[in-house]
């Protein structure tokens, strides 16, 4: 019997952590532990790496995430630990993962098999509290913008314009909308409130992009919580919160340490949703990896229409980053369903609804190479791919430029990822990156929004609401043209309705809503009808969770 991923990385030695740092260079004082396997490390230690030669940077990403499953974070950590089978000096940057899916659907983000980053528990818990802090410093001003409303209004604030909102790292669909400061008149100001989860807070965006304490703080100055009577803006910085805010958030900016199930050096640090947030790890987790190693391997939120489309568009052209390569992964399962397969039906041979749905994964091959960065695409195998199959997808690769490669991380770990790493060292060698932003600064929002909307989605055009159309005008007016997109659409179509599977067209982009992140210094769209709170669904994972007499932890994945 197989045993499940918990079971794996339970029974796995681990290193201690200040043996793991000891292999890029970090000494024990570099290091904040936390207990003997996790650690933050020092801003002294970072600042005194800033001068070395940056190493080669390797996005992973995938095709529309399916019920099939396609194991881009087991990917990536599988590569990572191939990169160390050939003795090649590399790190991998993650995202932390979210309780929301921790509990929901998704389940945990820690890689899986026998490619993953442990400790696995506290990864998908708790950690290192960095969550917590973004959800403690995004309430803290919530409670401070409405006690300035109770206490006097100084600032003029209408409550029915107030559009900072709280958050819970869980998904709890009854905050999306709520009433707040019912009873007494000592109890606040009644007014329309809302929630979104922790993992789209502009809290949890400013702490991916900002690069040190004066940035953070800056950026958390500029958050827009409000506008007064008059229409004007009120910032976080009006509020006099900043400060409050960036206490609660000091340790919270350092990246943390970790490692892969044979010791492979991991920076896990942030992690914003790719469908309703801009889907990377820090910016400074990146930097300091980049620094540290020869070779950094980084992941990206759900599909390269998503995930990777912010990498390119929005965390390189703000860090002034250049990636190497892209790794696009897919699974034979994943591009049968995107043919018309049932999920039951996958495991069986069919080469017309392979044809059929081998069209999601062309149309990510040309987004990425629309940014002039090389492409390898790798099969994350399954035992039930036949070579016929396997032997079609390889052909269509190569036909189209890219290097191709088999991965087997999940059943053997970094062996089963030396092809593909060896592929991705020959494109490096080979193949030039010539990255570049899909669009320019100076470009109006909306020709922004419509060129990832035709370019990266292939839609045929834009449509908008009133509501978002005002919003634009007002966010133009305001000074914020300058800011790229941050489009947030579902994961599971390349149209924003996810039935419309394969390669979509004949179809519009609906935006209902558009407000700008300030102190992210990007400008949101809302596109049909994807929420920033999501929802436990009928049997969520938290069913299956529990905690043994002893103390175990079971039914994580």
């Amino acid at each position: 019997m197989m045993k499940t991923d918990i079971q794996i990385a339970q029974e796995a030695e681990m290193m201690p952590i200040k043996d793991v740092a000891a292999r890029i260079g970090l000494k024990e004082d570099d290091l904040e532990l936390y207990g003997k396997y996790k650690a933050k490390i020092s801003n002294e230690f970072y600042d005194s790496i800033k001068g070395n030669e940056d190493g080669k940077l390797i996005l992973v990403t995938a095709i529309n995430p399916t019920p099939a499953g396609e194991g881009k974070t087991t990917v990536t950590v599988g590569l990572g630990q191939a990169f160390g089978q050939l003795d090649k000096k590399s790190i991998i940057a993650l995202r932390e993962p979210s309780l929301g899916p921790c509990f929901g659907i998704k389940g945990g983000a820690a890689g899986g098999g026998y490619a993953q980053v442990v400790p696995m528990e506290d990864l998908n818990l708790h950690f290192t509290g960095d969550f917590h802090a973004i959800t403690s410093a995004n309430n803290l001003l919530a409670a401070m913008l409405d006690n300035s409303i109770k206490q006097d209004n100084e600032l003029n604030i209408d409550p029915t314009k107030v559009v900072w909102k709280r958050c819970v790292d869980i998904n709890d669909r009854v905050l999306r909308n709520i009433i707040v400061g019912r009873g007494r008149d000592v109890d606040g100001v009644e007014r329309e409130d809302h929630f979104v989860i922790t993992v789209a807070s502009e809290i949890m965006a400013i702490l991916c992009l900002a690069t040190d304490y004066v940035d953070l703080k800056e950026r958390l100055g500029k958050i827009i919580v409000a506008y007064t009577y008059d229409g004007e803006p009120v910032t976080a910085k009006d509020i006099k919160a900043v400060g409050s805010m960036a206490a609660l958030l000091k340790d919270a900016m350092k990246p943390n340490l970790i490692q892969t199930l044979e010791h492979t050096p991991a920076l896990v640090h942030g992690g914003p949703f790719a469908n309703i947030a801009h889907g990377c790890n820090s910016v400074r987790a990146t930097k300091t990896a980049l620094k540290m190693a020869d070779y950094v391997i980084t992941e990206a939120g759900f599909g390269a229409d998503l995930g990777a489309e912010k990498f390119l568009d929005i965390k390189c052209r703000k860090a002034g980053l250049h990636p190497d390569a892209v790794v696009l992964v897919a699974t034979v399962r994943a591009l049968k369903y995107n043919g018309g397969v049932a999920k039951e039906d996958l495991s069986e041979e069919n080469l017309d609804a392979l044809k059929k749905g081998i069209v999601n994964l062309e149309k990510h091959i040309e987004n990425i190479q629309q940014f002039g960065v090389p492409v390898v695409v790798t099969l994350n195998q399954f035992v039930t791919d036949t070579e016929a199959e396997l032997d079609y997808i390889k052909n269509f690769c190569e036909e189209r430029n890219c290097d191709f490669a088999l991965c087997q991380v999940w059943e053997k770990g970094g062996e089963g990822g030396i092809e593909l790493a060896n592929k991705v060292l020959n494109t490096i060698a080979n193949k030039p990156s010539n990255y570049a932003p899909l669009y320019t600064d100076d470009m109006s929002i909306k020709d922004k929004i419509k060129t990832v909307a035709t370019k990266i989605y292939g839609a045929d055009d834009v449509e908008y609401s009133e509501e978002a159309e005002a919003q634009i005008k007002k966010i133009e007016e305001m000074g914020f043209k300058e800011c790229p997109v941050c489009m947030a659409k579902t994961q599971y179509s390349l149209s924003d309705d996810k039935d419309k599977l394969g390669r979509p067209t004949n179809f519009n982009i609906t935006i209902r809503e558009v407000y700008i992140s300030a102190g992210a210094g990007f400008v949101v769209a809302l596109t049909g009808s994807i929420m920033t709170m999501p929802g436990l669904s009928k049997t969520p994972a938290a069913y299956g969770i529990d905690l043994t007499d002893d103390g175990q932890i079971t039914g994580l994945f």
